[in-house]
Formats: C-alpha cells, structure tokens, sequence
C-alpha cells in the first residue's frame, strides 16, 4: 500500500523536478492527480508517452487554469487534498486565481509546494534557467571536472533531481508532518539554488578549515586525488577509484601490484602528481573487465564505471531487484524501501479519463460535476 497510502495529492504538471517527486510520492502510494495544460508537451523532447517514465503511477489530464472551470476544479479538489505543489514561475499561480491564498481558503490544512530554479524572491527569481544554470550560480558546477577543461555537465542530477525534486518532496513531507499535528498548512518554497547550495554543506566546511581550494581537479573529492578519481583501461573504459581510507589504499596497491607508491604517502599532496602517473600508466595495462575480475573481492573502493544497461544487469543490482520491468519497459524500481508499507512503481493508467474520474469521485466530487469537468 506504500506509506503515503491516503494522502491525496494535487500535482501541477511540469517537467523536471516536480515530475520526479511526482513520481516519487505516487511509488510511495499517494494517490496523486496530476493536471496538465492542454496539449502542453511534458518535455521539449519527442518522447512518446509510454517512455515518459516520471509519469508513471498516477493520472494526468488536461485543465485549463485560466478557464472559470478550470479553476474551480483546481479549488474544490483542494478542499480535500492534503497536499498540492507547483512548478511555475512565481506569480503565475498568483494571476490564475489559484495562489497559496486562494487554495489555502478552502482548506487550511492544505500543504502547497512551489519549485523554482531561484526561488519565490531575489532579483533572479522570475529569470528563466535550467538545471546547469542553478548549479554554476550555486557553485557547484566550478568544481566538478579536469583542471584544464571547462565544468562538463554532470547531467540534470544535481539541480533538477537532487537540489530540486528531493528537497521539495522532503520539505512537502516535514510541512505535512507538522499539519498533522497543528492543523495548518503551509507554503514550502523549494529552489534548486537553495538545494544544491545546502548539498555543499561539507565543502564550505572543508575550504573553512583549509583542506579544499577553487582549483579544479585539485581536492579529495574531485578528481585531484590520485586514490579517489577514474582511470581509463586498455580498452578505453574506466575503473572508478575511491580509496580514501588507508587500508583500503593499500589493498588497492597490492592487488595492482603496485610496489613503488608508498601507502603511508596518501594524503602528501605533493606526491600526487607522481602517483596518478603510475595508478593510470598500471590502469591501462588490463581491460576494464579484466580489473573488475581482480579487484571484485577486495576491500579497495574500485568498481567499474557501468553503462546504463550494465548497471541494471550487474549482479548486485539483480539480487537487490533494483530495477523492475514494467509494461516492457525496464527502469529504477521505488526507493527508499520500507520494511512494511512496501512502495510500488506502477505504470501510468491506460485510461487517463477513467483513472481521473474515479480519483476525483474518491475525493469527494459529485458524478455529474465530474463528468461536465471532464
């Protein structure tokens, strides 16, 4: 039944971050109703709806919010929602007549979420951006990547997922939390800048205390380390190393067969340059394969850098039933898990008309009002 199981939930359709908490909340078994802007596309990219994996778990149909009864379908599914959230930019929600105010008023238990690239205020916050605009101006983008190349793009993970799609559903489940037990809702305001600035908490601590530097590909964690970074193989892929602890340093030494790097000269930042050189000359005499089999059962924070398709094959993910199939369609399975109210991934309703209408019935509208809104 997941562990939102009758927690009703109103998503405004959007791509990116509020689609994936979307996700998030329908595996958790919210029942979530997700209302979509006529023939808005989801993405700018031709993806057909079955592939459209974010989607999945809940009903999406097509209301016009600037329509006398689109918003009154938005208004009176709040009165028994417990959480609605939204992904425009600020005001928009405003100028509809649907602001935190306005559904707010019928029901003030009501949790309203609102994601933003900049949040709801600041001189950015109406400027448009994506996720790699959020990172570079959180400053996460200036340390990721080699010295001498510009900051590559580390996907959307970061901003959109990360510092986006996780703090919004964190924060929407800490207010409804707090609703529970003092009766009234609240606004969370999620920003991907904020986001991804609170996930370099223990960066500005590290440059605090002197042990990190705005140098690219110069630090513990970014690639400057010679026992924390990739390696590319003899066949040009890549073995991942992250053997930041002594030991494991060492295990690794020994199982390559590496005799001239001193275990006790880690953290002698001068010597680095001088041990990347041997780690990677050693590093492309085997394949990538090859390295996998010899350092598979040793504690030495190696492993092989996988493709998509490999990681969902590898062996620790099978035993784990990491990823599931659904309709065909293979893809990350729920998380986190729960030991008793198990989350299910479920493939979006074949029809969304159907799926709609008994949602909204169960949240309290007439048959008659349903059918006209429909």
């Amino acid at each position: 039944m997941g562990p939102l199981h009758g927690t009703r939930i109103i998503e405004i359709a959007g791509i990116g971050p509020t689609q994936l908490c979307g996700m998030l909340l329908a595996d958790m078994g919210a029942e979530v109703l997700r209302l979509r802007r006529p023939a808005a596309a989801d993405t700018g990219i031709d993806l057909p709806a079955r592939f459209n994996l974010m989607n999945r778990g809940r009903p999406t149909i097509d209301v016009d919010l600037k329509s006398d009864a689109g918003r009154q379908l938005l208004l009176r599914l709040c009165e028994t929602a417990d959480v609605l959230f939204e992904g425009l930019r600020p005001g928009v929600m405003e100028r509809l007549g649907l602001g935190p105010g306005d559904c707010m008023a019928r029901n003030e238990r009501l949790v309203y979420g609102r994601m933003t690239g900049w949040g709801q205020d600041g001189p950015l916050a109406r400027r448009a951006g994506h996720d790699t605009n959020y990172i570079a101006a959180a400053g996460a983008l200036h340390g990721i990547g080699y010295a001498d190349r510009p900051p590559p793009l580390p996907l959307n993970l970061i901003g959109d997922f990360g510092g986006g799609a996780l703090y919004l559903a964190v924060g929407l489940l800490a207010a409804l939390l707090e609703a529970g037990r003092s009766g009234q809702g609240q606004v969370v305001d999620a920003a991907m800048v904020d986001g991804t600035a609170s996930m370099l908490t223990l960066f500005y601590g590290l440059q605090a205390g002197g042990i990190w530097t705005d140098a690219r590909e110069n630090n513990l964690l970014d690639g400057g380390a010679p026992f924390a970074r990739c390696y590319e193989t003899r066949d040009h892929r890549y073995i991942a190393v992250c053997a930041l602890e002594t030991g494991f340093f060492a295990n690794l030494l020994q199982a390559m067969a590496v005799d001239d790097i001193d275990p006790a000269e880690q953290y002698d930042t001068d010597k680095w340059p001088r041990h990347r050189e041997i780690l990677a000359r050693v590093f492309r005499g085997r394949t990538r394969d090859e390295w996998s089999g010899l350092l598979s059962g040793i504690d030495a924070c190696a492993t092989p850098v996988l493709t998509l398709g490999e990681a969902a094959e590898h062996e620790h993910a099978q035993a784990r039933g990491t990823y599931v199939d659904i309709e065909g369609i293979r893809q990350p399975g729920p998380a986190p898990r729960f030991s008793r109210t198990a989350s299910e991934a479920r493939p979006a309703p074949s029809d969304q008309r159907e799926a709609a209408r008994k949602t909204m019935l169960n949240w309290g509208l007439a048959e008659d009002e349903v059918r006209q809104l429909l």
